[in-house]
């Protein structure tokens, strides 16, 4: 009886954590889309060049990799709830200097930058290893699409809500507004985030091995390799898709109904991905997503409108949870069948969100270097096409990753065969 009584609290403890960890992401989701997308346009708006903006994002990428392998050793040394809490508390303390420094936040955009990097280094670590601790197997796939139907949510409602107060305000209050608002957000995450159980790990932290670990293991090589390309597509669409919207709408709110457009119909295909996408589908999902993403920037790329943005909105809204929830849990699967995973789990993450960095830094370096050389509306649509292919790469690296048996030997075995084959 007292056996079963603690299974059920077990039970209880491990399913109350991933709804914590479900509703601190909420928190963030919502708080930086409530403001992030309008900072690039804040910048915009005091700078009028691309540069200002990708300085900024570059400052992000930059600080975010070196962040996470501090966030690493700290993650083997002390609670990894602390370390959570870190990186909520940078990010309000990013939005608190967006409020201090007002108008001249063009002239601080890497130190800006910086912070938010910091933030989100610190953030995305512990939420990762958490993810990584919290769930199994069996209820990942719930949780990367439950957590997806949360994100789409916040980008529903937090954009749209943003540019209906920078709209109805004079423009420096409306900006304060939201940019505070996020502020109280993340000092909501902060409290929620002590309700989890604390989650100490033990041991050295043994980066550089787990890097060296891509020669042994073709799985981990593989994924790393994806997670290059994701980052080669993220980093300058990440701003850029943002400012087209705002110069063509001149509109805070026009640029909310877009953000609109995409997020509801990725939290209905979270929904539907969550629900339909099995593990036996994983790498169709993703090739199929992939292709959507991919041409659908040929709808913007010969004429640019106010429509045929929001239209491009849809077809990415539909895309990215067909790519995302079986290629987030694709991800923790190897990592959990990887050399030592249980021991170096904080490893792992590190070194796979350094991998996606590599791709967003060198995405953002050679757009620097472009709009440099040639002119910024000449070349950025050969860039989107370029870089777009990002997640088509995904595909190509993923396709000969092979989980089905629980024997790594087996696996590895498996992997080595494939490769003589494709020699």
């Amino acid at each position: 009886m007292r056996k079963s009584l603690q299974y059920y609290q077990d039970k209880f403890d491990i399913n109350r954590d991933l709804l914590l960890l479900l509703l601190v992401g909420g928190l963030y989701f919502l708080g930086i889309f409530l403001s992030n997308t309008f900072v690039n346009i804040y910048l915009w708006k005091q700078s009028g060049d691309y540069i200002t903006i990708a300085v900024y994002n570059l400052a992000i990428f930059l600080f975010q990799p070196a962040t996470f392998i501090l966030a690493g050793k700290l993650a083997k040394k002390v609670d990894r709830v602390i370390v959570l809490r870190l990186g909520v508390i940078f990010l309000s303390f990013f939005f608190l200097c967006v409020l201090i420094i007002g108008e001249n936040a063009s002239t601080y955009n890497f130190l800006l930058g910086s912070l938010l990097g910091i933030g989100y280094g610190f953030y995305w670590l512990a939420f990762n290893v958490l993810t990584f601790e919290i769930t199994e197997p069996e209820t990942r796939d719930f949780f990367n699409g439950f957590l997806g139907v949360l994100q789409s949510f916040g980008g529903m409602i937090g954009p749209l809500l943003a540019g209906t107060i920078i709209a109805k305000m004079t423009a420096n209050l409306g900006y304060t507004t939201i940019f505070t608002i996020s502020f109280i957000l993340f000092i909501c995450a902060v409290v929620s985030s002590f309700f989890l159980n604390r989650r100490k790990a033990e041991g050295s932290f043994h980066f550089r091995r787990i890097l060296e670990e891509r020669r042994h293991n073709k799985n981990w090589n593989r994924i790393l390799n994806a997670h290059v390309a994701q980052g080669l597509r993220e980093g300058m669409f990440a701003f850029v898709i943002t400012i087209w919207v705002y110069l063509i709408t001149n509109s805070e709110f026009a640029l909310g109904v877009f953000n609109l457009s995409l997020s509801g119909l990725s939290f209905i295909f979270y929904l539907v991905a969550t629900k339909f996408i099995k593990p036996s589908m994983r790498k169709k999902a993703i090739f199929i997503g992939a292709l959507i993403l991919y041409l659908s920037i040929f709808i913007i790329l010969f004429e640019m409108s106010y429509l045929l943005m929001i239209i491009y909105a849809i077809f990415i809204g539909i895309a990215y949870p067909i790519i995302n929830v079986p290629y987030d849990s694709l991800t923790y699967d190897v990592i959990g069948k990887a050399w030592k995973a249980k021991d170096l789990r904080v490893e792992y993450i590190v070194v796979r969100e350094l991998f996606v960095n590599i791709g967003r830094v060198l995405s953002i370096g050679i757009f620097l270097i472009a709009v440099s050389v040639f002119s910024a509306e000449e070349i950025i649509p050969w860039l989107l096409v370029i870089f777009g292919t990002g997640h088509l790469f995904i595909y190509v690296f993923v396709k000969n990753i092979y989980l089905s048996s629980p024997n790594n030997k087996d696996v590895m075995i498996k992997n080595q065969i494939t490769d003589e084959k494709n020699r």
